[in-house]
């Protein structure tokens, strides 16, 4: 059971307007019952407004009066009709300073392996601009004389189920991983 909203204030709420046992209340809060018994004493939370479980969604007015009848049931959370929030997508990472001069590298390995994949492919999985991108892919990089073509996932630039994810979207074959490596200078 996930924890209410603002659990404190709830439990005010609930002592003030139930006859819900404190042992009820602190299992629906997720609080100590003596924690709730203090509240109820006004030793503990003396100016915290109470807030309706019932008006924000988290209970029912029906669920309250069943665990009234019955000490011994526990309050169960109302399900919500609300649509579940989105997953925001991954957007680019923060990569550390030490492994910024890898790019171009996995760049290289990517440009060379895997000519199927986009450009906006290869910077959303190594999280650089299409800009370096063409500097690297036209040996106008400022760094073009020590470019190595190394492995993007060796390097930790990106997982290898985001590689593979990549490839098989832009119409490649997926390929093991043991077998994507031409010699053991593409490693880090």
């Amino acid at each position: 059971m996930t924890q209410p909203l603002m659990p404190k204030a709830t439990a005010v709420w609930l002592i003030d307007n139930t006859a819900l046992t404190f042992e009820q209340i602190a299992a629906f809060c997720e609080l100590h019952a003596l924690e709730v018994q203090a509240i109820a004493d006004g030793e503990v939370s003396a100016g915290i407004q109470g807030f309706d479980p019932v008006l924000n969604g988290q209970l029912t007015r029906a669920e309250i009066e069943r665990c009234e009848k019955d000490p011994k049931t526990r309050l169960m959370m109302a399900k919500s009709t609300l649509p579940k929030p989105v997953e925001r997508t991954k957007g680019p990472k923060y990569v550390p300073v030490a492994k910024r001069g890898d790019k171009p590298d996995a760049i290289a390995w990517l440009l060379k392996h895997h000519e199927e994949l986009k450009d906006s492919q290869i910077a959303k999985l190594v999280g650089t601009t299409k800009d370096t991108i063409n500097k690297v892919r036209e040996r106008t990089h400022w760094n073009s004389q020590n470019i190595q073509a190394r492995h993007p996932v060796f390097l930790g630039l990106c997982t290898q189920r985001d590689l593979d994810a990549a490839i098989e979207k832009a119409g490649g074959t997926k390929v093991p991983p043991e077998q994507q490596l031409e010699s053991i200078s593409e490693l880090p």
